[in-house]
């Protein structure tokens, strides 16, 4: 007996499945159910990327041939900016390769598809009872961002809905664009910004999006369709070039990215909108439905097991689509944030955009456009104060970059990276061969692990110190070392431990209490870290006193030992950061509270270290969030970021977290640099960026983009210490001098790069 599989919702992620199902066993009885009719849709165009269109191929030439033989392709992005008065000349790139088709097309040829194939449309009908659609083999729910299916078995799905901050209005217009253009346009009530495509040879999407604040002040939070498109045509009339802008049901609206923790339940799956939303600025919303019919279809004829097969689908299509999600959700940020991001150079703001998903890189690019690198590096190294009159081109991360009066020879910093190789606090050969070989490795700055202001402040027996001569002495060698063998500059990190101190070697359990042999702790509340660790002591004012000369001692001994940056470590929960950090601090006298109470002691220390540290460079390193609701935000770091730059600090490390065991971080690639980014361009003060950063592309793309001013990388450099001059080499550039003693393995590494 034949099966039947029933299909709700007649939009591209049920119809193409239906196709790709039906074309798979041709006797299967399949039939689709669509509430509107057959030629209504809501929407303009779609678009669909070369690795995309090569997904649709695979699956179904025919559909994919008739899709082909339709679009508008183009292989360039256009990006307008009229901000600040200035209305710039137009950036393009090219190599980008998308092609757009209009919906209410698209859905007529998967239509005639399907009724070539045999399967059953019913259009126009709406489905009241999702249990009686069920009384079949499979019920394929494709019913869209709405899905009341979704809705019916919430309780299974688990569905995760997160609304966008900026309204957004889709529109269309017979104004047609050479390239998928983006245009940013200032007024007095704000920043507008649209994202422009043709897909057929007279018709365009035309979708406009501002912030809440424009919105308002715009009156278009009041404004009916009619009005809200009479507002945009005349904003974006230069554009339009005397085309109107045309409406389908258009309103303004809210991005909703849903996510659903379980795909399938029974005989019900869960297709395209209905299980996964993706912002429109990655384009991955009908490339996603499509995608999802294909895995769905190949594993249904893949497992002779039905359920299997939907654990298989969801086991798939969930890891493809979270990774799309992840894209989208910084996509999404960047566009919300665009009124801060556009007051940049138009060169910045345009590959800021370009790389605002992290999908598209500064070797990415090369790749596809190099004459557009190249104009865009040289624009680099003159905003950098580096002279092109040579015509050598300096890759960004080689460009030179200054605090105070100390220039690093390049922006890569070697992170602080704990050892617990030392003996009472004493720094010894390991140390030296650790800083010295990454020295020698040609990042420009290299920092020492986290170096404790007492024998108390050691996270572990094994932490290194600076509060006895011998360990100075120790310091002092390496740091000579460093300054005499190599071009890099050193930095001390120093800290306390506090609550987090007394602990386990890591390899031997990190974050565990020692068995024997441990000290008295402190914090600014008796909190433990863990249950099972040690409560620290509330400090007193004299404990306050006594800890903040400890700090202005090792500061002054690591003027002793040279050290050429000094850095405050205000982070992952240690003494001054749990101080900062609501989780850790509930103090109820002038040292908790607010974030100006809960800041006053680490600002303390901090004054007392800048007066001793005279004018050399002091940063200071903090966690930008807890991760933790209710917990220290984004919004305190560049609170906080303000303050450190009001007493006197030079440079913001931003990393996050590690401030709680309860802490749920969203990993991904160069995960903390917004932080950073945001830091460095609403305080005006330079960022290091750090966390998750392995090579020179993503180096170079953070710089380009303003996202930071200098790039730490930790796990890299452990795993190569050479990582700048391999660099070099890589991207034939000669200026980067290796060690006299390895001078002749540059033209080598050189020739292997080449290869």
């Amino acid at each position: 007996m034949a099966k039947k599989y029933n299909v709700l919702g007649g939009g591209p992620a049920g119809l193409y499945f239906a196709i790709l199902a039906k074309k798979a066993q041709p006797d299967l009885d399949i039939t689709v159910f669509e509430r509107n009719a057959a030629d209504d849709t809501f929407g303009w165009g779609v678009v669909f990327s070369d690795e995309t269109l090569g997904n649709l191929e695979e699956a179904d030439a025919p559909t994919y041939q008739a899709i082909r033989e339709r679009f508008a392709y183009w292989d360039s992005i256009d990006m307008h900016l009229d901000v600040g008065g200035i209305r710039h000349a137009p950036i393009r790139t090219t190599g980008h390769g998308f092609c757009g088709i209009g919906r209410m097309r698209l859905l007529l040829l998967l239509q005639e598809r399907a009724r070539e194939l045999g399967v059953t449309m019913r259009f126009g009908e709406e489905v009241g009872d999702i249990e009686t659609l069920r009384e079949c083999d499979l019920l394929v729910a494709a019913d869209g961002i709405n899905s009341k299916t979704r809705d019916t078995y919430a309780d299974v799905f688990q569905p995760t809905i997160v609304h966008g901050k900026s309204p957004f209005i889709w529109l269309g217009t017979h104004q047609t664009f050479e390239a998928f253009t983006f245009i940013f346009r200032e007024n007095d009530h704000g920043v507008f910004n649209v994202h422009a495509y043709q897909f057929d040879p007279e018709t365009s999407t035309f979708i406009v999006e501002t912030d809440e604040e424009t919105w308002t002040k715009a009156g278009l939070d009041q404004a009916d369709e009619t009005a809200s498109i009479a507002y945009c045509q005349e904003l974006f009339a230069p554009e339009l070039g005397g085309h109107e802008l045309l409406a389908n049901r258009s309103a303004w609206i809210r991005f909703r990215t849903i996510s659903c923790e379980k795909w399938h339940h029974e005989n019900v799956v869960l297709l395209g909108d209905a299980v996964h939303t993706a912002h429109f600025s990655v384009g991955s919303g009908t490339k996603m439905a499509m995608e999802d019919a294909i895995e769905l279809a190949n594993a249904l004829e893949a497992e002779s097991d039905q359920t299997a097969a939907l654990e298989r689908y969801q086991r798939i299509r969930k890891d493809q689509v979270g990774r799309t999600q992840k894209a989208a959700s910084q996509s999404i940020r960047w566009f919300e944030e665009s009124a801060r991001q556009v007051k940049h150079p138009p060169q910045r703001v345009n590959f800021s955009m370009l790389s605002r998903s992290r999908r598209v890189t500064h070797e990415n690019m090369r790749l596809r456009d190099p004459a557009y690198v190249e104009a865009l590096d040289r624009w680099y190294m003159e905003e950098q104060g580096v002279s092109s009159e040579s015509g050598t081109i300096v890759p960004p991360m080689f460009t030179p970059f200054q605090l105070r009066d100390l220039t690093l020879a390049n922006r890569v910093v070697v992170s602080p990276m704990c050892q617990y190789s030392a003996i009472e606090g004493v720094p010894n050969d390991w140390h030296m061969v650790h800083l010295g070989s990454r020295a020698m490795g040609g990042a420009g700055l290299v920092f020492t692990e986290m170096t404790n202001v007492s024998a108390e402040g050691r996270i572990t027996p094994g932490c290194t110190g600076l509060y006895s001569d011998e360990q100075e002495e120790a310091w002092t060698r390496i740091v000579d070392f460093v300054h005499g063998n190599t071009g890099a500059k050193i930095a001390l990190q120093l800290g306390h431990a506090g609550r987090k101190g007394a602990t386990k070697l890591m390899w031997e359990g990190i974050d565990q209490p020692l068995d024997e042999g441990g000290w008295d702790l402190l914090g600014p509340s008796p909190i433990p870290w863990r249950s099972e660790n040690v409560a620290p002591k509330e400090m007193t004012r004299a404990d306050m006193d006594r800890v903040r000369e400890e700090f202005v001692a090792s500061a002054k001994r690591a003027k002793h030992c040279d050290f050429d940056v000094l850095e405050l470590h205000f982070a992952h929960g240690y003494l001054l950061s749990s101080f900062l950090t609501p989780v850790s601090n509930q103090r109820a006298d002038e040292y908790g509270g607010d974030l100006a109470a809960r800041a006053r002691f680490p600002l303390e220390v901090l004054d007392a270290v800048r007066e001793v540290w005279s004018d050399r460079p002091l940063s200071v390193r903090i966690s930008a969030t807890d991760w933790v609701p209710g917990g220290f935000t984004g919004d305190d770091a560049v609170e906080l970021s303000a303050m450190l730059k009001e007493h006197g600090v030079d440079l913001v490390d931003v990393s996050s977290g590690q401030t709680s065991p309860d802490s749920k971080p969203v990993y991904g690639r160069a995960y903390q640099t917004p932080f950073a980014e945001r830091i460095r361009n609403e305080v005006g003060i330079p960022t290091l960026a750090v966390g998750n950063i392995y090579d020179h592309d993503r180096v170079n793309t953070i710089l380009v983009a303003g996202r930071a001013d200098l790039v730490a990388l930790a796990r890299a450099h452990l795993a190569d210490p050479y990582l700048t001059l391999h660099a070099a080499a890589e991207l034939g550039y000669q200026g980067q001098p290796w060690p006299i003693q390895y001078r002749s393995a540059g033209p080598v590494m050189r020739k292997m790069a080449e290869e």
